[in-house]
């Protein structure tokens, strides 16, 4: 192994940037520091269907934005490029190719109809799910033949089928696995396209990963890039698997419970120093136990070792609480640059200004007309909550109505704009055959507060994506309690 500390994060550029990316991207960047080694930012973008280009340029906005700079990247490019998989197909083939022909991957042609018969058969009988390796003795000769021949096929990884394989987590310790649980992984799919298995070991070994630092949800997947290693006779790097970030009940933090995308906590007024400190205390402690110190500090003090597997709780009352520390640290001009450069800022303000301008008659009306667009959270009255009910809809119904609306249709834009708002809240009201009018007046109050304002879609393009849907799902809360 190289004696110069290399890491990675690697996120896929499917929908936000999540706080979780953020937490084990500080991991790998702080251990790449501290031993003046390089943090290598990939973009994992093998499924074709979600990846998109908008959500990759909000990982990079996200990351800059804590402070994560990467020391090579699809941006500026290093010595192991491309740093985008969908760039290195080539790569992918030439490897499982390799593979194939050393007997260590194979071709199989089982039909979708086979697979999913084979799933029927083994719920039915209570077996161990997984594929049954049919294709495995197939001669490599009529393999060949019937692959230049242009049948649709895979390809997969032989596992070992007898015995237990030993693999080794630098915070758990060895960890036996029962060979016969581990099934043939894909490693091509029939569109010639890598799966994350094989395109994450290949990548890691060409670009000299020594430690790799992810979530523990990956442990189950051990045992098959440690085969891929071992079948290409490379060198195994340190495997770290973090602990999940939890919400208080102990399940996996999503965005059900909290918030969990970058970009709302950016716009919410969190200051990047505060949630890299927050995030270093997930599972990690300082020697002396103290809770509030620098990213420097984090560098200079952490050893893997000290990581704890209890399972660290995403607490937002603490994140908060300690925001609020970092802000009060803040000198008064310090704080107005921070103020000027969201809220305050000459770009924010042209947004708004528009939408109050033939709106007001004084200067000062502009403050109390256009104030939602400066706050947190908005408070409803007793007329504002009984106009949050969709017509005919008590609050329950309406309840389920929104969160229908934001996570099948707000949730999914990536380029929040007029149009985009539009275009997704219209096509909510023709799918749950509700009418424009009963369903847009309730949205104004529940991300204004108000029932005059300026036009709904503009408005919600100002306020933005975080703003919008932090505010509609505390909408959802309240009319659960309206009857």
């Amino acid at each position: 192994m190289s004696d110069t500390v290399r890491t990675r994060i690697a996120p896929s550029p499917t929908g936000d940037p999540h706080v979780g990316t953020a937490y084990v991207a500080l991991f790998n960047y702080a251990l790449a520091k501290k031993h003046g080694g390089q943090f290598i930012l990939r973009i994992e973008d093998t499924d074709r269907v979600r990846s998109n280009t908008a959500s990759e340029e909000m990982i990079f906005e996200a990351l800059r934005w804590l402070g994560l700079q990467w020391d090579e990247g699809p941006d500026i490019g290093g010595p192991c490029g491309p740093y985008r998989q969908s760039e290195r197909s080539e790569i992918y083939t030439e490897h499982v190719e390799k593979l194939v022909a050393s007997g260590d991957a194979y071709p199989c042609f089982c039909t979708r109809e086979r697979l999913t018969e084979l799933r029927a058969h083994q719920r039915e009988n209570k077996l161990a799910l997984g594929y049954d390796g049919h294709c495995r003795s197939i001669a490599p000769e009529e393999s060949a033949t019937r692959r230049s021949a242009g049948e649709e096929h895979v390809i997969r990884l032989a596992m070992p089928s007898e015995g237990e394989s030993t693999v080794i987590d630098l915070l758990r310790g060895e960890i036996t696995i029962d060979n016969a649980q581990v099934d043939d992984q894909v490693l091509v799919k029939s569109d010639g396209f890598p799966t994350y298995h094989l395109a994450n070991v290949v990548d890691d070994h060409l670009m000299g990963i020594t430690h790799v630092i992810r979530a523990e949800e990956w442990i189950s997947s051990l045992p098959k890039h440690v085969r891929l290693y071992e079948a290409f006779g490379w060198e195994l790097p340190v495997f770290c698997h973090l602990p999940l970030l939890r919400n208080a009940d102990k399940s996996k933090i999503s965005k059900r419970k909290n918030p969990v995308s970058l970009n709302h906590f950016k716009r919410a007024g969190f200051l990047p120093e505060a949630m890299l400190n927050y995030l270093a205390l997930m599972g990690w402690t300082m020697p002396d136990e103290r809770e509030e110190f620098s990213i420097a500090e984090f560098i200079s003090e952490l050893t893997l070792e000290r990581i704890s597997l209890g399972g660290p709780v995403f607490d937002l009352q603490k994140l908060t609480w300690l925001n609020g520390k970092y802000i009060r640290e803040l000198e008064g001009k310090e704080l107005l640059e921070r103020l000027k450069t969201q809220w305050l800022s000459d770009e924010y303000l042209l947004k708004v200004l528009p939408l109050a301008h033939e709106r007001i008659e004084t200067l000062q009306d502009f403050f109390s007309y256009a104030a939602f667009f400066f706050t947190g959270d908005v408070e409803y009255d007793e007329k504002a909550r009984t106009k949050l009910l969709a017509k005919g809809k008590n609050g329950p119904q309406t309840a389920k109505l929104f969160r229908g609306l934001l996570e099948d249709f707000l949730e999914p834009i990536l380029v929040w704009t007029v149009d985009s708002v539009e275009d997704a809240m219209r096509r909510f009201c023709e799918k749950t055959e509700v009418t424009p009018k009963e369903v847009f007046m309730p949205v104004r109050i529940a991300v204004t507060g108000r029932t005059a304002t300026p036009p709904l879609f503009d408005t919600m393009a100002v306020l933005g994506k975080e703003v919008c849907r932090s505010r509609i799902r505390r909408a959802i809360e309240v009319l659960r309690t309206i009857k």
